[in-house]
Parts: structure tokens; sequence; C-alpha cells
């Protein structure tokens, strides 16, 4: 088996690496004892050559392996994940946590993955805080949030320890403005391993990629998404602000397209209706659109993500479809007590 040092070489070199020895060096780079300078040189060069879909998936499968097991094997076969990679710099709401609370008010079962906040000023873990939603790590109580909410999160961090190995490195990378394959294998690495995902993509060129190689991960069907913004720039997300990339796996990898939320009659809208603040302003920012109080293009962005996710669940037979779910669960009421319920799970489960 080659060391660090011998496979940075190949990439240097630009050879792309086996998926035998892409497994091999990311069990490298969670050894404690590893020098952290070949760690970064090897996570530097992998980007400079930039990574194909056969190393992205070789590396979540180690990740995925080495993660802790929720215990929720036998529940994951018709859940959703909807979750983006960050790193748009966009500042937008928690538009996927929303979409995914939408989701499990109307019925669909979601195990959502995250983390607190990187890239801007309210990560999923920060939002759901807020909200009342705990990082619980005992399968006993997920299961038990499965059963009672349809929901349940896992909290990044505490479900990959092997991480803990990298940190540094990662920040050290972070600081000099270098992205790693780390900032792309969160969303790929769900513990729970749910069979269906919406996935937002940071760049329309990873959009594709990612799709690929959650196809090769075993995925039942889901879509990878990117939408381009009026004046450069882009979201994780679809939004009603311009253009999305969409690219399927599973049942669904034969979609491969450019969508706009006109075709299913929604108003193109501006990124400044999408913003979002810290966590308490998003949630207050939450509550008043679920009043019919909040931007219009923020509410039909939300439709949008969760009736994709509605379809992607089998709810529904199109977007369109389930936007209209999605409107009734939100401004209807439902969401609202499906809130309440949460929040009051949490509380009688604390301690």
């Amino acid at each position: 088996m080659m060391a660090l040092p011998e496979l940075t070489q190949l990439l240097q070199e630009g050879k792309d690496l086996s998926e035998e020895a892409c497994m091999a060096a990311a069990t490298a780079l969670t050894v404690p004892d590893r020098d952290p300078v070949e760690k970064k040189a090897f996570l530097g060069a992998l980007h400079e050559k930039g990574e194909t879909v056969e190393e992205v998936t070789a590396f979540a499968k180690v990740f995925r392996e080495l993660a802790s097991d929720p215990q929720l094997g036998d529940l994951a076969g018709d859940a959703i994940d909807v979750v983006g990679t960050g790193g748009t710099g966009s500042q937008g709401f928690n538009i996927s946590s929303t979409a995914a609370f939408i989701l499990a008010a109307g019925g669909v079962r979601v195990l959502k993955h995250g983390n607190r906040a990187v890239t801007s000023r309210s990560g999923s873990a920060d939002f759901l805080s807020c909200i009342g939603i705990r990082m619980d790590t005992d399968p006993a109580l997920l299961r038990a949030a499965c059963e009672q909410l349809d929901f349940c999160f896992f909290f990044a961090p505490a479900f990959h320890p092997a991480f803990k190995e990298i940190i540094p490195v990662r920040k050290e990378m972070a600081a000099e403005g270098k992205r790693s394959v780390f900032n792309i294998l969160g969303p790929l690495i769900n513990p729970a391993r749910p069979a269906r995902q919406l996935l937002g993509v940071f760049q329309p060129g990873w959009v594709k990629p990612l799709a690929d190689a959650l196809d090769r991960l075993g995925l039942e069907r889901g879509l990878a998404v990117c939408s381009q913004l009026p004046h450069g720039g882009h979201m994780d997300e679809i939004t009603t602000a311009g253009p999305n990339r969409m690219a399927g796996f599973g049942e669904m990898r034969g979609i491969d397209k450019v969508f706009d939320g006109a075709e299913e009659g929604f108003s193109p809208t501006t990124p400044a209706e999408l913003a979002g603040g810290d966590p308490e302003e998003n949630a207050a920012l939450l509550r008043a659109t679920m009043r019919g109080e909040g931007r219009d293009g923020l509410t039909d962005t939300l439709l949008l993500n969760a009736g994709t996710g509605f379809l992607i669940s089998r709810k529904v037979a199109s977007i369109r479809d389930g936007a209209e779910l999605a409107r009734e669960i939100l401004l209807g009421g439902a969401l609202e007590k499906w809130l309440q319920r949460a929040e009051e799970f949490y509380r009688e489960t604390e301690g």
C-alpha cells in the first residue's frame, strides 16, 4: 500500500487515483500521529489536480464506514435528506432545513445531516437548535424522533469522530482560501444512509459529478441542484432567482437539465429576497412566513425545494404538485403545528 507522500506525488503528476489508493489515503488522513504537513500536501494536490467522481466516491465510502451508526437502517429505505454543500457565500436563509420541516410535516421521513455555520451566519445545526431541536446521539431518542416527528438530525461532528484528525488541516487550508475534498464530502456521508436525497451544490460544474457520486453510492433516487444568481454567484438550493442546474441519480438519473421556476408558475425574485441572518433572525423570519407575512421570493423558493422533495419521495407526480402540497403545509397551519410538536417532544425527552 502506497504511503501518503507517494500518492501526493502521483497527484502532482496529474494522475487520477484508483479506488484502492483513495481508500488508503482517506484512512491515512484519519491517523492521529500522521504528519499534518503530509495531510495538507495531499489534500492540496488532490484539489489542484481536480477530484474525479471515482475519487470523491471512494472517499465517501470510507467515511460512511467510519461514521457512528445511529441504528436506523430499517427506516432509511423511504427516508430523504435535504442538504447542501455550503460554500457559496450567499448568506441565504436556512432553505434546506425549512424544506425538510415541510416534508416532515407532510408525512415524509427526513433523516437530516448537518453542521454548524462555516460559510454562512446560520448553519443547519444553529438554526435547528434555535427552533428547539436537540443534537441527540442516543439511538433510542433518534428513533423516537423519527417515529413521532418523521424527523431526526445528525450533528456531523458527533457522528464522524474520524474528522477530528483532519480539522486542524482543514482550518489552515480555509484560512489560506483553499478548498479540499472535505468541502463536498459532508452531504455524501449521512450516517443513517437515507435512500433519497435533495442535494444543493455550490457550483453548477459540480452538480453532475456529485449526482454521479451519489448514484455510485447506491442511493435509490434524488436530485443534485445549483442555482445561478442574476449577477454572478450561486446558491446550493433550487431558487426562483435564476436558472437551476439539475441532475438526477438512482431512478432519476435520466434528469440532466436547467430548470426555471417560471416553468412552475413562479415569478422571478432577487437574491436579497432569499437572504438570511443569524439563527434567531431566521427563526423569526420563518414564523413570519408561516403567517403569510414573509418575502414572496423566499416563500416561493421554499415551496420549490419542498415540492421537489415531495417528488423525490414519491408523494406527488410533479414539482408543481409538490409545491402546491408544500404551500398548504407552510401557510395552512400544518407546519406550525409540527414545529410545536417538535418543541414539545424535545422538551419532554430532555435529560
